[in-house]
């Protein structure tokens, strides 16, 4: 007999029982009732598990989970795939963002934080782009007392990063690509007053000479499915660059990071400004019980680490920017140079005229009748403007005539 011939019955007794269905009268009919419930629970019960039964059965059965070379060439489409999620052209990429060459002169960088304490300095500078994109950081962490080699090992301990950062609250390695030495993995972060945001990202580490460069990108990978009670961060490109300091007994880390979080911009610029130095002083901490404890990278002994590449020679020649002994970030002289004797275009001027054209009648419409007042508002703002970057011209020439 069949799992359809044990349903049938059953329905063919239910439904045939007028002892079963009949009205309740006194004490016999509540009785009745009960037993009826139990017998529906029961019955409810069989069906679900035959149901499952069969399930399994059929999957058992399916050609796709006894086929071992459907299985091997979606591995290998798989494996082909990460192989080309992070390139040298990433590489190169970053070396040009960490080295400030870009050659968009409508990019403009305010000053965020600039901090130090004996043991570690950092500062920070953001630009928010044109196009309405997620803000660009570039920020200098010097640690005293530090090898480059502990500096990244401790980086990309994540392990070690879920003891000390308490933002972090989940992470797991997903899959590694021993040709191309990319690693992927899913991070969990917990902010205050947010949903948990989930970050499904792809990295890859070089090696070259006498520094260490890290590229990270966002991704996305079959193991984890986007759920309802996570964010995916759904755009994120950072990268960092680890080197000893010059003439020092320290290493430097100049990191350019963007990412859209789901935030709105001025509440994460503000966030990041408020907060971005109690994080490096905790980050700081941990740093020196890891290198006091003499710890050894925890979790896959296979990562991205253990498959470092090496700097392609093209890349090797480029001149990066040079951090001076008090972690100050300063571009080439030639670049320095070449900012000096670029001439402002046609476009500039009236994009400067406008500008100015564009203060004065906020001013105005803001003052809502009081246009003399409004006017020297917008007057004593534009004047402020033109002092302070006339002064940073006469610094810059100077600078340059040094």
């Amino acid at each position: 007999m069949n799992s359809g011939d044990i349903l049938s019955k059953l329905a063919l007794c239910f439904s045939s029982s007028e002892v079963f269905f009949r009205r309740a009268y006194g004490e016999d009919g509540v009785f009745c009732y009960c037993c009826a419930t139990v017998l529906t629970l029961v019955f409810i019960l069989l069906c679900q598990i035959i149901r499952k039964v069969r399930f399994f059965r059929q999957d058992s059965s399916s050609p796709s989970s006894s086929s071992p070379a459907v299985s091997a060439s979606q591995s290998l489409s798989s494996q082909s795939r990460i192989s080309t999620l992070v390139s040298d052209e990433d590489l190169k990429d970053l070396i040009e963002k960490l080295g400030e060459r870009s050659d968009d002169d409508t990019e403009i960088w305010e000053d965020v934080i600039q901090k130090s304490n004996p043991r570690v300095s950092y500062t920070a500078k953001c630009c928010k782009p044109q196009d309405g994109g997620p803000v660009k950081y570039l920020s200098t962490t010097v640690f005293e007392n530090c090898s480059p080699e502990v500096l990244r090992d401790f980086y990309m301990d994540n392990e070690y990063r879920k003891q000390w950062d308490k933002t972090v609250v989940e992470h797991e390695q997903l899959q590694v690509d021993s040709s191309s030495g990319i690693e992927i993995g899913r991070t969990i972060k917990k902010f205050p007053l947010l949903t948990p945001r989930e970050y499904v990202l792809a990295w890859r580490l070089w090696e070259g000479k006498d520094k260490f460069y890290c590229f990270i990108k966002e991704c996305e990978h079959s193991r984890v499915p986007q759920q309802r009670k996570y964010v995916r961060v759904s755009y994120f490109r950072s990268g960092w660059r680890i080197r000893k300091v010059p003439g020092r007994d320290a290493c430097e880390i100049h990191m350019f990071h963007q990412e859209d979080a789901g935030l709105n911009v001025e509440m994460a610029k503000l966030a990041f400004s408020r907060g971005i130095w109690s994080y490096v002083c905790k980050m700081d901490s941990a740093l020196r019980k890891y290198i006091a404890t003499s710890r050894r990278p925890q979790g896959p002994t296979v990562s991205a680490v253990s498959l470092m590449k090496k700097v392609p020679s093209e890349l090797e020649n480029q001149t990066d920017d040079i951090t001076d002994s008090s972690g100050t970030m300063h571009t080439g002289e030639g670049a320095e140079r070449k900012k000096l004797l670029r001439k402002p275009t046609k476009k500039q001027v009236a994009k400067g005229l406008l500008l100015v054209g564009g203060a004065v009648g906020s001013a105005v419409c803001l003052s809502r009748g009081h246009s003399a007042l409004g006017a020297k508002v917008a007057l004593a703002y534009f004047l402020t403007k033109l002092r302070k970057r006339g002064a940073q011209q006469s610094q810059t020439s100077q600078n340059a005539g040094i």
